[in-house]
């Protein structure tokens, strides 16, 4: 699948709360490669490290998180943000850097689905984990 808006594949988030810029290739029920750049203009660069602005950590994993969503690839249905399992944050991110966020499902059991994610920049990893989902209901 060519790049596509995340909101056409099913993302609920709407802004200033949605952190994936363009969806590069999703496998609905597998897997998902998104993008996201956080400008330097983003309000929260202003407190977070001020004169060496770095992207939190917890909006990585939110972005990964979406991108999971999206993974899930379920029309109609929607997901919950359950639990963060060993998430690592291996360097920095910078505004402006181009994140490629992965997730790939591991494992579904009832309305819970797991999945692996990894965060790159370039060929750097910057961040990995599992998040589990669950089926809003």
């Amino acid at each position: 699948m060519s790049s596509r808006d995340p909101i056409a594949c099913g993302l609920p988030h709407r802004e200033p709360f949605i952190f994936i810029d363009s969806v590069v290739q999703v496998q609905p029920g597998e897997s998902a490669v998104c993008e996201k750049s956080f400008p330097p203009e983003e309000p929260f660069f202003r407190g977070h490290f001020p004169g060496n602005p770095l992207v939190p950590g917890v909006i990585i994993a939110e972005a990964l998180a979406q991108t999971a969503g999206i993974a899930a690839g379920q029309p109609g249905r929607s997901f919950h943000l359950t639990a963060i399992k060993g998430m690592k944050f291996l360097r920095p991110v910078k505004p402006s850097e181009v994140l490629a966020l992965h997730a790939r499902k591991i494992g579904a059991v009832g309305t819970l689905w797991q999945f692996e994610v990894t965060a790159r920049v370039g060929e750097d990893v910057v961040a990995d984990g599992v998040v589990v989902l669950s089926e809003a209901g």
